[in-house]
């Protein structure tokens, strides 16, 4: 049982905004960021809040200087790294046309503190995060701007960088805001910010491979900004309190998950469904059959989908902002339960494999049409399962000095029953393991 000893206390707090190089490339930076369909869609939607677990070197657990100096060269290499992120210095503004029928949103990088940077501590050790059978809720306090959605961009930081002491371990948990970027743009940030840690040495010029590709995708015929046919924010924001919640992660190795897509695409006699497919269709099964509901009772799992490679020509995977869609696949309980696992691992399959550019552009158009937000209110049904997050991403490479990370963890946002996070990490001795994460209601 948690006492009151065992509370996140913050310690420090300060701003951090891009280091340029020079004058010149600082002004780049001085331009407007403006958002997309993609983006828009996503401002009642909450900040996405992962974040990695190292443990302390064993050398410097006691050393007194070990945070400091580790503190000093996260804060300098993120000042760095937000020279090639500037609009997540930024702020979100909104500009109403002259008769106020209709407003614009977009980013700007000008009129901001930067990015916020807190330093915290716990006297709890690694154990008391991972031992437990389910997530314990302290893990929530690791991360900044609990709770807050997207639009409140206007008055809060589009990123949050949270480092947690704990006795012997520490957190580096990071809260941005999902409306300047997805899973893809989130996890290429960390990576670039673990790069240019590593590489300090070189004061301003640390080369990098991947550097994120800001100009903005939009339509033909969509120019920005994009004027919204709204009056007030509250036609357009909605916010979601998550109910009591259980979360509890399940560890596959590389052989089970083996096992698994080859039992689904004996079962649906082919070779095309996927691991993930296979893993997401298990898991679409289990929960619904936990659920113990009516025969009837239409079921769905929705997975959430990268945009990028679909497109004609194909977005870089470097894109910063959103790309993504939630494509889904739907049975009776009936259907889905009577039936065997490649059933329900084919229709996983079809609904990705049916999501191309013609159907993104179809989307564009119905949204530019009636434009929206989504709300997991409203998104989300009490049958549904929903994928989120990606074992593609390459969480487990990034290191700050103290190794590889011993987890991965998230925090508040967008979690609801029946949301799921898939990742991918290398146990000792090199053999691969998948992680899910699993929210039950209470």
């Amino acid at each position: 049982m948690m006492t009151s000893t065992h509370a996140v206390r913050h310690v420090s707090e300060c701003f951090i905004n891009p280091l340029h190089p020079s004058p010149t490339e600082e002004s780049k930076s001085n331009q407007i960021f403006n958002l997309t369909p993609w983006d828009i869609a996503m401002l009642s939607m909450h900040y996405i809040q992962k974040g990695l677990l190292f443990k302390k070197p064993a050398a410097l657990v006691d050393h007194q200087d070990f945070m400091q100096n580790l503190l000093d060269k996260l804060k300098h290499s993120l000042s760095l790294t937000l020279f090639h992120f500037y609009p997540l210095a930024g702020r979100l503004v909104t500009r109403k046309t002259n008769d106020s029928s209709s407003y614009t949103i977009s980013v700007d990088c000008n009129n901001s503190d930067g990015a916020r940077f807190i330093y915290a501590t716990l006297d709890m050790s690694i154990s008391h995060i991972l031992s437990p059978v389910d997530v314990p809720p302290i893990v929530q306090s690791f991360f900044d701007l609990h709770k807050a959605v997207n639009h409140d961009g206007h008055t809060m930081p589009l990123l949050s960088i949270q480092v947690t002491e704990l006795l012997d371990g520490v957190f580096i948990g990071c809260s941005m805001n999902h409306a300047i970027a997805d899973g893809t743009s989130y996890w290429n940030f960390f990576s670039i910010w673990s790069h240019i840690f590593q590489a300090q040495g070189h004061e301003h010029d640390v080369p990098i491979s991947n550097p994120p590709i800001l100009n903005r995708w939009f339509p033909k015929g969509c120019s920005p900004p994009i004027n919204l046919p709204l009056k007030d924010h509250d036609e357009f924001i909605g916010r979601f309190e998550a109910p009591l919640l259980r979360e509890r992660i399940f560890h596959f190795s590389a052989e089970s998950i083996a096992t698994l897509k080859a039992k689904a695409n004996m079962e649906s006699n082919t070779t095309k469904i996927s691991s993930f497919q296979s893993l997401s269709a298990l898991v679409w099964r289990s929960i619904t059959r936990a659920r113990s509901l009516p025969h009837d009772q239409r079921t769905s799992c929705k997975l959430s989908i990268n945009n990028r490679s679909r497109m004609e020509p194909p977005l870089p995977k470097e894109y910063f902002g959103n790309s993504i869609h939630a494509v889904s696949a739907e049975a009776t309980t009936g259907e889905l339960l009577e039936n065997a696992l490649g059933w329900a691992a084919w229709k996983l399959h079809l609904a990705v494999a049916n999501h191309n550019h013609s159907v993104v552009l179809q989307s564009f158009q119905e949204w530019l049409k009636s434009p929206f937000t989504y709300q997991i209110g409203r998104f989300i049904d009490p049958c549904c399962v929903m994928m989120g997050s990606s074992p593609r991403f390459s969480m487990y490479d990034n290191e700050f000095g103290m190794g590889k990370a011993v987890a991965v963890r998230s925090g508040y946002a967008n979690k609801f029953d029946g949301k799921c996070h898939h990742s991918r990490a290398m146990k000792e001795g090199g053999a691969l393991i998948w992680k899910s994460a699993f929210r039950q209601r209470i």
